[in-house]
């Protein structure tokens, strides 16, 4: 079908004129195609990762290998999705930033951005499974992103993260 703007046209979960390199904290939610429980599974309120799962916790991890002015603080992979939290530390490199607000070209750094980090994790775990396992299509489109403000929303969202296995029969992804 040719690209009609009427009826394809995606809407963005971004903050318009949010600069998503700017030094701060990020909750990240991530989740497989049509919530696939693709990763593993909870056994006894913990998770059992698979290869697939084990695959996605090596290529989190690496974030920081290509991105060194990120931190990776506490994350959980469940059977269809990870939830994590990254923090960009510094933005030295990149320029000054009088605030996280800008209005900036689509193309002016966008490889450190914050969709950079997720679209290269997707990627890389995305290449392995299709080499490795039988699934294809690995990820939704897109991920879900707060921005995490103070000391109290961060700590709420690491309890989140770490209860996230003994809550799974009530969590928003669950699909039995």
């Amino acid at each position: 079908m040719k690209f009609n703007p009427d009826i394809h046209h995606r809407k963005s979960l971004r903050f318009k004129h949010y600069d998503y390199r700017q030094n701060g904290l990020y909750f990240i939610t991530i989740c497989c195609k049509n919530r696939q429980c693709l990763l593993g599974n909870i056994v006894d309120d913990e998770m059992n990762l698979n290869n697939l799962g084990e695959m996605v916790r090596k290529c989190w991890l690496k974030i920081q290998n290509y991105y060194p002015q990120v931190n990776l603080h506490p994350f959980v992979i469940m059977p269809n999705h990870i939830h994590g939290i990254i923090e960009i530390a510094s933005n030295e490199n990149w320029g000054e930033c009088d605030s996280p607000l800008h209005n900036q070209s689509t193309f002016n750094g966008t490889s450190q951005t914050i969709g950079a980090m997720i679209r290269g994790f997707k990627a890389g775990v995305t290449s392995w499974a299709r080499k490795n396992t039988e699934h294809y299509d690995i990820w939704q489109r897109n991920y879900y992103e707060h921005i995490i403000r103070n000391e109290k929303s961060y700590n709420q969202i690491i309890e989140y993260i770490e209860n996230n296995p003994i809550l799974w029969e009530q969590d928003r992804f669950y699909n039995s």
